[in-house]
């Protein structure tokens, strides 16, 4: 399976390497590193009323996000990073620090798509456009595999769904306890 990636690896950085794309998709992949852009999008979520509950369900998710995915998967894998196997290649970006599956970058990118699609929140289009252009930045950048950006997508979008769930328990929890304490303040007088 590495042989046929690498093939496509390859393929990427002798027929798609131009100057326009070495300038652009390191930009692009920024947005993904530590899954900056969806957490500063995750409080701007939590800071307006109106999509606060959006926000707190995008929060859960990311965080089910960083345990699984940065957390358990990619130490319990262990996965080689393309660049080791070809050293050949020239990097645009310095070399990231941890294991190569699942693609950090592509799991928190598409677990926001996944919560926003959950809610059928407009935003998932737009997310998971630029989604897709970080998660393709890591195949033209030679950090990741196809699979491992594939399975990114794929747990992103599982955890985003996930946290839907999960924010709804908890979010009918803190409801249920905060409705019931009124009753019994109301009995009480």
């Amino acid at each position: 399976m590495n042989l046929f990636e690498l093939g496509i690896l390859d393929f990427i950085q002798e027929n798609l390497r131009c100057a326009f794309l070495d300038w652009f998709m390191p930009l692009v992949t920024v947005l993904g590193d530590g899954g900056i852009f969806w957490i500063l999008l995750t409080v701007a979520l939590l800071i307006v009323p109106k999509t606060r509950r959006l926000g707190f369900v995008c929060a859960v998710s990311l965080l089910i996000d960083l345990a699984l995915c940065n957390g358990l998967l990619k130490n319990l894998i262990a996965r080689t990073r393309p660049y080791d196997v070809n050293p050949n290649i020239q990097l645009l970006i310095p070399k990231p620090g941890d294991y190569s599956f699942p693609s950090g970058h592509a799991a928190a990118s598409f677990t926001v798509v996944g919560a926003l699609a959950a809610n059928k929140s407009k935003l998932w289009i737009p997310a998971c456009v630029l989604s897709v252009v970080i998660a393709l930045s890591r195949l033209y950048l030679y950090v990741h595999y196809p699979t491992d950006v594939l399975g990114g997508a794929a747990l992103g979008i599982a955890f985003g769904f996930l946290g839907n769930l999960l924010s709804n328990f908890i979010l009918s929890k803190i409801n249920r306890k905060s409705s019931g304490s009124g009753e019994n303040r109301d009995k009480s007088k």
